[in-house]
């Protein structure tokens, strides 16, 4: 069984910053993508950003030149670190992971709990 472990989040100014972690564990295989995705109050799940194993990265374009993803591949990890918050930032931000688990024969997504991010105005 394969586990994502969020922390960080909270409360922060417009203007601030937050970083977030998440830990894959598990009967892991192979870790492909990681990402970071966001759900606001009545709002669809949107991808915030992702990175391949090779550290290739993507962003959405509301978070370019702000957030920063990275990863630690000998800990199956992923981190955001979150600068110049907007209020618009505000959400539930969950940790996604293109993984194939031990015994697996095809790849699967697995998600964090979510973590709650607010930034207020």
């Amino acid at each position: 069984q394969v586990q994502l472990v969020e922390s960080g989040g909270g409360l922060v100014q417009a203007g601030g910053s937050l970083s977030l972690s998440c830990a894959a564990s598990g009967s892991i295989f192979r870790v492909n993508a990681m990402g970071w995705y966001r759900q606001a109050p009545g709002k669809q799940r949107e991808l915030v950003a992702f990175i391949t194993s090779g550290g290739s990265t993507n962003y959405a374009d509301s978070v370019k030149g702000r957030f920063t993803i990275s990863r630690d591949n000998s800990k199956n990890a992923v981190y955001l670190q979150m600068n110049s918050l907007k209020p618009e930032d505000t959400g539930v931000y969950y940790c996604n992971a293109v993984l194939q688990s031990t015994g697996a024969t095809h790849i699967q997504y697995h998600w964090g709990q979510g973590t709650q991010v607010t930034v207020s105005s």
